[in-house]
C-alpha cells in the first residue's frame, strides 16, 4: 500500500512546546501527531456508532411502543452494580 501525507500543520509555539514537554522517550513529533489523528478517527467512529444504536433503539421502541423510563433504566444499572461490586468482593475474600 502507497503510504500518503497529512496536511502540514501551522501551530503557535506554545501548543508545539506543550507537546514537546509530554512525549514519552524515544517518541517522536510526528509519531505522536499520528497517534493523536488516529485516536480522534477511533473516538469519532465509536460516537457515530453510539449516535446510530441510539437512533435505532429510538426508531424500534416508537414501532413497539415499548419504553424505559430513565428511572427504570436507573434502578437497573443499580442493580448491575450492585451485582458486580458484591462478585468482587467475594472473589477479593477468596484469595
Amino acid at each position: 500500500m502507497k503510504s500518503a501525507t497529512l496536511p502540514p500543520l501551522r501551530v503557535d509555539q506554545a501548543l508545539r512546546e506543550s507537546a514537546e514537554a509530554v512525549l514519552q522517550d524515544g517518541e517522536s513529533l510526528s509519531g505522536f501527531v499520528l497517534d493523536a489523528v488516529r485516536r480522534n478517527i477511533a473516538y469519532r467512529e465509536a460516537a457515530n456508532e453510539f449516535l446510530r444504536r441510539g437512533l435505532v433503539a429510538r426508531d424500534e421502541a416508537k414501532l413497539s411502543g415499548e419504553y424505559v423510563t430513565a428511572a427504570e433504566m436507573l434502578a437497573r444499572l443499580d442493580a448491575t452494580l450492585v451485582r458486580q461490586q458484591a462478585a468482587r468482593g467475594k472473589a477479593g475474600s477468596s484469595a
